[in-house]
């Protein structure tokens, strides 16, 4: 136990750290209502900038998405969690993403990224990062919360403010029925019957957060709740 507590707060330091570099190199810290391919603003750090929309300066050969589900797999191990499993990693231009849920009560977990050329896996800088309220590093990993508290916002108010936000940056876009985290949801968007992208809705404060570092989608797997490379 000793291990494994010192293997999260290290994580959640690693989260906090990184989550540093973010506040201090966007335009302003918290949900960034972008609308186009990558951060709003300058993003100039070498670790993310492939992985978040960036101008990609990487020679190597992009790994796999068999590779990615693998990484992302051995990320997930290394926590000592037995209950999280892999459910999906999709592939986008720049980076790999990945949702992770718990295998008994299917809910989201957690969203990583992978970077295409090294297979390092990250937290997603975003709401897993910031709104996340028991895996999280600003929520269950690195202090005190609730992580049980019930969202005030259903997954049907969620879609709507969703719906909203879309159709007010003009993105006329349908929704998948969403994956539930610990303090918000994640919708995949549709443009016609092919995934575009997502967003985050925030299950307390019906904030929005889009993930303009996905474009364009390329393809995904998904996986049963005993991960990758078990079928």
């Amino acid at each position: 136990m000793g291990g494994r507590r010192r293997l999260l707060l290290g994580l959640a330091a690693l989260g906090v750290g990184l989550l540093g570099l973010v506040l201090t190199e966007t335009l302003a810290p918290g949900p960034l209502p972008a609308t186009g391919a990558g951060w709003p603003g300058a993003w100039t750090h070498p670790l993310m900038t492939t992985m978040m929309g960036g101008p990609s300066v990487a020679t190597a050969r992009p790994i796999g998405i068999e590779a990615a589900a693998q990484a992302v797999q051995s990320y997930v191990t290394a926590t000592g969690l037995p209950n999280l499993a892999v459910a999906e990693v999709m592939e986008f231009l720049n980076n790999y993403y990945a949702v992770v849920v718990e295998r008994d009560t299917g809910r989201g977990a957690f969203e990583l990224l992978v970077d295409k050329s090294t297979g390092l896996v990250l937290p997603e800088f975003g709401p897993t990062v910031v709104w996340n309220t028991r895996y999280g590093p600003a929520g269950g990993w690195a202090g005190p919360t609730d992580p049980g508290a019930e969202m005030p916002i259903g997954p049907d108010q969620a879609r709507a403010l969703a719906a909203q936000y879309l159709d007010s940056h003009g993105l006329r876009r349908d929704l998948e029925p969403p994956v539930r985290f610990y303090g918000y949801y994640t919708f995949h968007t549709l443009r016609g019957q092919e995934t575009d992208g997502m967003l985050s809705v925030n299950g307390f404060t019906g904030e929005v957060w889009y993930h303009a570092w996905h474009v364009p989608f390329i393809q995904k797997r998904e996986f049963p709740l005993t991960g990758p490379g078990t079928r």
